[in-house]
């Protein structure tokens, strides 16, 4: 096995994409009765939820339901202000926030705002400092930062965090830096197919297959050195299909993402088949890379909702 010691299956339920923001609560309270972990949302500036306020929401709808962000976006918010809303969110919420925060991605973020566009190298150095910032300012401690790209001068965090030492965080990505970073840093690393383009479209096919995957994990294991066996390793499903001809589905995803169907039958990006099929694929995946947590879009969730229940901490 590729990955640290095998851990019992989660399931995360991505839910940024709603055309009414208001189904968000019974959506929440769907999840947390079907077995689902964490409900998460994403850090983008078309159609999707505000993070911060969703993942409230959420939390206030339901009891147990862990919360997270898939992921914030450094470039959007100074990390002395996202430390202190984080904080502010695991606390009220009982100690259920996910922290996840990533480099920026998306190009349309950036240029419908005038957002400077940094290079990959320079976005993933500065999201390296803001891990750095934030997780000072969580111990409570007065906080001297003073950086390439942030000055922090004698600040102290509050309020605190409830989970101690500080919520799990979570970093995703495709490319060697951010995953070595995510080794360095990360409790919860996502894998992910490259996204240099700034889009997801066929260039992220070949950095999705099953020896993309495997070369992704040795640069986590290399980065993360001896706390590699404490890391979970998570991904996010981007096409799930329940269907009785899967052979046909992986010749369509070949195709279309320059794999081979082979290649796309072990992706760790897709699912598709019958639910006993699926299974055995999470099972299979999870013996051979350690892949544990389970990304799925909302819209999956009546689809999938029996696998979830049949796996969800197995």
């Amino acid at each position: 096995m590729s990955g640290p010691r095998r851990r019992p299956f989660r399931f995360t339920l991505q839910a940024s994409h709603m055309e009414r923001p208001e189904d968000l609560v019974p959506l929440a309270r769907k999840a947390e009765d079907i077995g689902v972990s964490v409900l998460t949302v994403a850090d983008h500036l078309d159609d999707e939820l505000a993070p911060i306020a969703a993942l409230m929401a959420a939390a206030d709808a339901t009891t147990e339901l862990r919360v997270g962000t898939l992921v914030f976006a450094n470039d959007y918010r100074h990390p002395a202000v996202l430390a202190k809303e984080a904080a502010t969110v695991d606390r009220l919420s009982g100690g259920r926030l996910e922290f996840g925060l990533g480099a920026g991605w998306m190009t349309t973020d950036y240029e419908s705002t005038g957002i400077p566009l940094d290079s990959p190298s320079v976005r993933i150095e500065r999201l390296e400092e803001a891990l750095q910032v934030i997780a000072a300012l969580w111990t409570g401690e007065p906080v001297e930062h003073h950086g390439r790209f942030y000055d922090i001068s004698g600040l102290v965090g509050s309020p605190l965090p409830a989970q101690r030492p500080h919520p799990p965080i979570v970093i995703g990505g495709g490319g060697r830096k951010v995953l070595e970073v995510a080794g360095r840093h990360a409790d919860i690393v996502n894998l992910n197919p490259a996204l240099a383009a700034g889009v997801i479209d066929h260039r992220a096919g070949p950095s999705a297959t099953p020896e993309a995957t495997e070369r992704k994990i040795g640069w986590i294991r290399e980065a993360a050195g001896e706390r590699f066996d404490d890391i979970e390793l998570g991904t996010r499903i981007h096409l799930a299909i329940v269907t009785d001809d899967r052979q046909e589905m992986f010749d369509a995803l070949a195709g279309g993402f320059g794999m081979t169907a082979e290649e796309a039958a072990g992706s760790p990006h897709a699912l598709c088949g019958s639910l006993d099929e699926m299974a055995e694929d999470l099972e299979v995946r999870r013996e051979r890379f350690g892949i544990s947590t389970i990304g799925l879009s909302a819209s999956s969730l009546d689809d999938l909702a029996p696998l979830i229940g049949r796996l969800a901490g197995s």
